[in-house]
């Protein structure tokens, strides 16, 4: 592994470098917190300078960046295992496929025995109590599924990759479905109510809310063809997943690591990383003010953060900002895990109180000014941060956290510990075997396809279009009695026409304007949106 470098001395040989001791100090706390890793200074590693983050600042949410095979797994899987032996639950997400090791004990090596001598670390090899899930059941794992209801206008509009024009009408959109009780469960829901507002009898129902142009919606409409055509229909519906599955402990105490296997939707990477934002929202609805506390109730490990950000709208970016912002006060930490720091919008950086930065390269122009970028997010330090970022090894990094008293530790550069759990993939029938094993599996296995908006349109379609006809039969039959009664009695007054038939009440109502006025009485029917424009349904 690379040495590291570092301004200043090294002091009298065979004793601390006075900078070495000063950083040090700084991470000296009092209670509880987890051990990330040996000091490095002047190209040596010093075990009796650990390196720690307080258990109750994690709530203060964190970034773990670095560049391509520098260790950010490996760290996740660190700082996770921890989390879990102090009875905090972890969610990962799995992108590559080899986070699902956490469940199993590590294997002892002569490399992972070096390094726990080099930083003063008893290793013994250790599984942890893991749950698996899957986005709509594709791939291994329980699945988690979401109601486009609960998903919301906001990061709808994200996966369809709408402009601000277009996600302003799906927001008219879901506020009609809401207030007229039309429950959107799924993909085929919500092209149907779209379709309805811009046919002829729909488009009155919208012009008191701005009205919903042709062109708009059939922009969305062909956006959320392309959407399902990619699979997407799999991870809409019901039954929804309960974000509160995540805040498990074992019967042990542990916490439990839920891990979201994502490898086969790992070429979707905008639709899982919203997907992510949504359980993180999902959990900012459902969980209670617990202001600081001294342990969090969850810590939520945001992995390849950069495709959140990519051509997100202001708005987007605004509710990932307050997401972030007030998560906080509900004992939910969020850690984000991304290349560089300049991969996270500067308002969502500023609340990310603990860093763990491992190597970055310097190989273009464009590498070099991020990596002046990230030395700028710093506080001033000791160590010549640029010289020392680019020649970091593996399984090294700068840290700098929160102390118990708020206030940030000085930059340590650090040789982190190895993980007791295995460093890689389980077997694939492990795997399987942990998936359909656990108490959830039968909870959200099997998709359920109730009654909703479609199946509501359709159904008055139908009914109206069988009115229509039987109207148009029975006035043929009327006139054809008329013309034969005038006949016979030319000089008998003309009977009064009857009331019209409750056929020909129907199809003068217009082909949804019932339904719209039955499902708007619905009383407490309509749904309230938090800030993302998610929401769950009442049951």
């Amino acid at each position: 592994m690379s040495d590291s470098t570092a301004a200043g001395s090294s002091g009298t040989p065979g004793t601390p470098p006075a900078p070495a001791e000063a950083i040090a100090a700084g991470y000296a706390f009092d209670g509880p917190a987890l051990d990330l890793g040996a000091l490095l200074w002047d190209g040596a590693c010093l075990p009796e300078f650990q390196i720690r983050i307080p258990l109750s600042m994690l709530n203060r949410h964190g970034l773990v960046a670095g560049a391509t095979g520098t260790g950010k797994t490996k760290t996740l899987q660190l700082i996770a295992e921890q989390l879990s032996e102090n009875g905090v639950p972890v969610f990962l997400a799995d992108v590559k496929g080899d986070v699902s090791g956490i469940s199993a004990p590590g294997v002892p090596s002569e490399r992972i025995g070096e390094r726990a001598k080099e930083v003063a670390q008893e290793w013994e090899a250790n599984g942890y109590p893991s749950e698996f899930y899957s986005l709509g059941g594709i791939g291994p794992g329980i699945p988690v599924r979401a109601t486009v209801t609960s998903f919301g206008p906001v990061l709808l509009s994200k996966v369809l990759q709408l402009n601000q024009t277009q996600e302003q009408s799906l927001g008219l959109i879901f506020h009609y479905a809401d207030s007229k009780g039309l429950e959107l469960i799924d993909l085929k829901d919500l092209r149907a109510v779209v379709a309805f507002l811009v046919s002829d009898r729909g488009k009155p129902e919208l012009k008191g809310i701005g009205g919903l142009s042709t062109v708009t919606a059939g922009v969305i409409l062909r956006a959320l063809t392309a959407f399902e055509q990619q699979g997407a229909s799999e991870f809409f519906g019901e039954p929804e997943f309960d974000s509160g599955e995540f805040l498990r402990t074992a019967a042990d105490g542990r916490g439990t690591v839920s891990v979201l296997e994502l490898p086969a939707v790992q070429d979707k990477p905008q639709l899982f990383s919203t997907f992510l934002m949504w359980l993180l929202a999902d959990l900012y609805n459902d969980l209670p003010e617990v202001g600081d506390l001294e342990q969090p109730k969850l810590v939520f490990f945001f992995d390849e953060a950069h495709l959140l950000f990519n051509g997100a709208s202001k708005a987007f970016r605004e509710s990932i900002t307050q997401t972030v912002r007030l998560i906080r006060s509900k004992g939910v930490g969020v850690f984000f895990v991304t290349q560089t720091p300049k991969d996270v919008p500067s308002d969502v950086l500023g609340q990310l109180g603990n860093r763990v930065q491992h190597a970055l390269r310097a190989f273009t122009p464009d590498d070099a000014k991020a990596l002046k970028a990230t030395v700028r997010t710093f506080p001033n330090s000791e160590y010549d941060l640029e010289e020392l970022l680019t020649r970091l090894g593996t399984g090294e990094a700068v840290i700098t956290v929160l102390s118990e008293d708020g206030a940030p530790t000085p930059v340590a550069a650090t040789r982190l510990r190895a993980p007791r759990s295995l460093m890689g993939p389980v077997e694939a029938g492990a795997l399987e075997r942990a998936v359909k094993s656990s108490l959830l599996w039968s909870r959200y296995a099997e998709p359920v396809d109730r009654e909703s908006a479609y199946e509501k349109i359709s159904a008055e379609q139908a009914a109206a279009e069988s009115a229509a006809e039987a109207a148009a039969a029975a006035a043929g039959a009327e006139k054809g009695a008329e013309k034969g009664a005038e006949k016979a009695k030319p000089a008998e007054k003309a009977a009064p026409k009857p009331d019209p038939s409750l056929v020909e009440q129907v199809v003068g109502s217009g082909l949804f304007r019932s339904l719209a006025r039955s499902v708007g009485t619905q009383l407490g029917r309509e749904i309230s949106r938090s800030i993302f424009g998610t929401a769950r349904r009442r049951r």
